[in-house]
């Protein structure tokens, strides 16, 4: 809004100069500042959108660490009840590794390394819906208490996890959206703002492991 406000004014100040309303004595100074409040202004609300972005960012962390920190207990619960599937299991934990090894700088995303996260969170679902068709042949593991918990939890924040996704992606269209757009992008492309990536979109990759019960 402001500078909307201050691009009013400037365009007013052009005006009176030419038709001799007001000298160009007093315009040209009062150009000059509201050119310099206009461009303060535009950069800041930029810097605005990136931060939004980037809390955006860290709100996905959040509940991606909390799925990371159930599968262990997830895993041993199995365990408890079907030992001899250590294939599974040990799938499981090594996509849970490569999963936590993709932890990425907020203010250093790019599609490309968005791209490796999404594809070992990605590998990190279809190991956890492999160990969760497995418990299907355990009836004994599926009527336990801390396995049930487990996975409601698991289930909440699988859909924490997309809601985080879905607000992240709403941040960067905005961001995004200021970037591209005149007159903002002048000020973007002057002080380095750039586009940034989405973290979507491939249904197979971002689809939440389905939990039943």
């Amino acid at each position: 809004m402001t500078s909307i406000i201050v691009s009013v004014l400037i365009v007013l100040l052009l005006a009176s100069g030419l038709f001799d309303v007001v000298s160009w004595a007093f315009n040209i100074p009062a150009i000059l500042v509201l050119a310099v409040v206009w461009v303060v202004g535009m950069y800041n609300e930029l810097i605005k959108f990136r931060n939004r972005v980037r809390e955006a960012w860290s709100d996905i962390e959040v509940q991606l660490k909390r799925r990371y920190d159930l599968i262990p207990n997830l895993v041993s619960a199995v365990k408890g009840y079907a030992a001899h599937e250590q294939g599974t299991l040990d799938a499981v934990i090594n996509a849970r590794s490569k999963a936590t090894a993709m932890h990425l700088d907020p203010s250093k995303l790019t599609a490309e390394n968005l791209k490796a996260m999404q594809s070992a969170e990605a590998g990190l679902s279809q190991a956890l819906g492999k160990l969760f068709a497995l418990s299907e042949s355990y009836p004994d593991l599926k009527a336990n208490t801390n396995f049930l918990e487990l996975q409601r939890e698991l289930s909440d924040t699988e859909n924490k996890i997309q809601a985080a996704r879905r607000f992240y992606n709403g941040t960067v269209q905005e961001m995004n959206n200021k970037v591209e757009q005149f007159p903002s992008n002048m000020i973007a492309g002057m002080f380095g703002f750039t586009q940034q990536p989405f973290f979507d979109a491939d249904e197979k990759e971002t689809a939440p492991v389905a939990v039943k019960f």
